[in-house]
């Protein structure tokens, strides 16, 4: 029989591998591994390679009892942490030790995690405050006509919250479950911003604010209806959050770019700014730079994590600028074909 080369065992296998010794020495690794811990590690202790305490404690015991271990082991790559799923088991005389790279299902999860805590804590604060009123007005406000309309209109307005967060939930389950299809009708942005305009008019009416529009029409491939979602909400941020009696200029010019040609869609108000802490995470879900003057006007948090999500879609993407007492400029950028 041909005595298997150790070396042409590991190469098959997709993960990072290493074969060890019972006597705790390293007799293989796969070029993975070695991509993972460096070369010329062959006949040297498993310490010189693996320096997780918990992997060198599962080699052992699995050396002396045999059996199968899994254990986590978190590496410091190129500046960032990355988790592993090692899996240690007996081959006979050698022990098989494969790493898993499990970072990103580890994010991925936490971020499912943070989500669903996110959700339930913006849910909860309309809910309790519904259901207290609701009890105040069967019991202490039953037959006060003032403290029922007052009640009434509050609660109104904290059902329209959950039904805009609602609303919100369902659009970025939607763009992101089509992230990956890139739209190819053609759009006129112009025309598309003009519309934005006129819809959000009354908003600039009752500031006392103005929007003007400059640039010539040009046509993109994209989803109409999406793009209408995009610069609503960055006209309406603009108008909500920039001071009284502003004028809110939105633009389009060609340019070109790494990818070839694009048209930048900017919105620039004449706000309070944003601190430059904020802006890596301004499309983070549920990311507030003031919770509570955003609660005030109606946010839910998500807005910008929606635009996010469409302008990726549509291959383009995101630039916020912005000047504390000068205020924002929001750019999308979409390529041309």
């Amino acid at each position: 029989m041909t005595a298997l080369d150790p070396d042409q065992l590991l190469a098959g296998v997709p993960l990072p591998a290493m074969l060890v010794r019972r006597d705790d020495r390293i007799l293989a690794l796969n070029p993975l591994a070695e991509a993972l811990f460096g070369a010329g590690l062959a006949g040297r202790h498993p310490a010189m390679a693996v320096r997780a305490p918990t992997v060198l404690q599962a080699i052992g015991e699995v050396a002396r009892a045999g059996g199968v271990q899994e254990v986590r082991m978190t590496l410091r790559r190129e500046g960032q942490e990355a988790v592993f799923q090692t899996t240690v088991s007996a081959q006979g005389e050698l022990l098989l030790c494969i790493f898993r790279d499990v970072t990103e299902e580890e994010r991925a999860g936490e971020m499912r995690r943070d989500f669903v805590a996110n959700v339930s804590h913006e849910l909860r604060t309309p809910l309790t405050a519904l259901m207290g009123f609701i009890e105040t007005l069967k019991h202490a406000a039953k037959d006060d006509p003032k403290a029922r309309e007052m009640f009434l209109g509050i609660m109104e307005a904290e059902a329209g919250r959950m039904n805009r967060l609602v609303g919100d939930l369902l659009r970025l389950s939607r763009v992101e479950a089509e992230e990956r299809v890139r739209p190819k009708g053609p759009v006129e942005l112009r025309g598309v911003l003009e519309g934005v305009i006129s819809s959000l008019a009354g908003v600039a009416e009752r500031k006392g604010d103005r929007v003007e529009l400059v640039g010539d029409p040009v046509t993109v491939p994209g989803d109409a209806d999406q793009l209408v979602q995009v610069f609503t909400n960055l006209v309406e941020n603009a108008l909500k959050y920039g001071r009284a009696g502003q004028v809110v200029r939105v633009s389009l010019s060609l340019e070109e770019t790494v990818r070839g040609p694009a048209v930048r869609v900017e919105v620039a108000d004449e706000g309070e700014g944003i601190d430059a802490v904020h802006l890596p995470r301004l499309t983070e879900r549920f990311y507030r730079v003031d919770s509570h003057r955003s609660r005030e006007m109606g946010g839910t948090g998500l807005g910008l994590a929606i635009v996010k999500h469409i302008v990726s879609r549509h291959r383009g993407w995101l630039r916020v600028e912005s000047v504390v007492g000068e205020g924002s400029r929001f750019s999308v950028v979409l390529p041309l074909g």
